[in-house]
């Protein structure tokens, strides 16, 4: 059995192993089989045998994805997903080999924090899949919405009609409404129509991306449960160049599956961890990118929160990116 047949199988049953052990096991393969990770170590002037933990291991800037096919081996991706970037730089791009790896694997993740897709109508506030089919989220949110086998389950950035009339339809029903977007649309909702949405879940996908004034999470979060009736808004924390999520389902405090785990680097100082783990870069280790590269430094600053995790902000002259630039 060749070792990514082997290593999907032990993600599918991530339960059963250590997360270290398996990054450290992922860790040697990667830098043997992605050339461009074995050329940036290279560069580093590591040695690879010396890792022995997971803080050990150097992470490869995100940048890299822009610039260089990040693959272990070569072949013909499925599909490569692409970031909506600004009109000014090069989209970052993720070749995934396996379409039907990143469904099955963004299904399990959604399941563990929400259940059945069954149980909801996903009313989605974003592009259509037909507009935008290389985003990873359109095509997560996309299988969502097949998955919940709901006749209300839809895209309607472009018909808020449409949604307003299907939300009232939906609330007769046994299913709970899963309203997501991106946050500007999310607010022009909120402003321009009186929606009692409690009992609903509603879900941003991130800032403004120069549609609006940015806000601070906090203040996006309670002016949407002012206008929605809810008590929580939940966030979703995922990105073009990760195979796996994380979600926050209230008080913008984000929580990871078994597949990833989030690291605190230095602010000034890439190569170390902050202090007391409290507030830093934050690096991904996502081992669902076992056939790209599964260590990430991103352009995220992030603080530790308990167990979990908060997203606060962007470095100095990082670039604008997400989902809301798609439109």
């Amino acid at each position: 059995m060749n070792f990514n047949k082997s290593f999907e199988q032990k993600l599918f049953r991530i339960d059963q192993y250590d997360f270290d052990t398996l990054a450290l096991e992922l860790f040697q393969y990667q830098f043997n089989a992605n050339p461009v990770y074995k050329r940036y170590i290279k560069e580093l002037g590591i040695d690879t045998d010396q890792i022995k933990k997971i803080t050990q291991i150097p992470f490869l800037p995100i940048q890299f994805f822009k610039s260089h096919k990040v693959m272990c081996g070569d072949w013909v991706p499925e599909i490569s997903f692409a970031s909506s970037g600004t009109t000014s730089s090069m989209a970052s791009k993720h070749h995934v080999k396996k379409l039907d790896f990143y469904r099955n694997h963004s299904l399990s993740i959604f399941n563990k924090f929400y259940g059945s897709p069954t149980q909801y109508h996903f009313m989605a506030l974003l592009p259509s899949y037909l507009e935008r089919y290389n985003s990873s989220l359109v095509y997560m949110v996309d299988e969502l919405i097949k998955a919940s086998e709901s006749e209300y389950s839809s895209f309607y950035l472009d018909d808020t009609a449409a949604l307003i009339k299907n939300i009232d339809k939906a609330k007769r029903t046994d299913k709970r409404i899963f309203l997501i977007g991106v946050s500007f649309a999310l607010l022009d909702l909120a402003e321009q129509h009186k929606l009692d949405l409690s009992g609903a879940i509603i879900m941003e996908t991130g800032g403004m991306k120069g549609r609006r004034k940015e806000m601070i999470r906090k203040e996006l979060h309670d002016q949407l449960k002012r206008a929605f009736n809810v008590r929580f808004v939940h966030s979703e924390y995922g990105m073009t160049e990760l195979m796996s999520q994380a979600y926050a389902k209230e008080d913008g405090i984000f929580f990871t599956d078994k597949n990833l785990k989030i690291l605190l680097r230095d602010l000034n100082d890439p190569f170390d961890y902050a202090k007391n783990d409290r507030q830093g870069g934050i690096n991904v280790i996502d081992l669902g990118n076992y056939n790209t590269c599964a260590f990430i430094e991103t352009q995220d600053i992030g603080r530790r929160v308990g167990r979990g995790f908060e997203v606060l902000g962007r470095f100095d002259n990082s670039e604008s990116r997400g989902c809301n630039l798609m439109i």
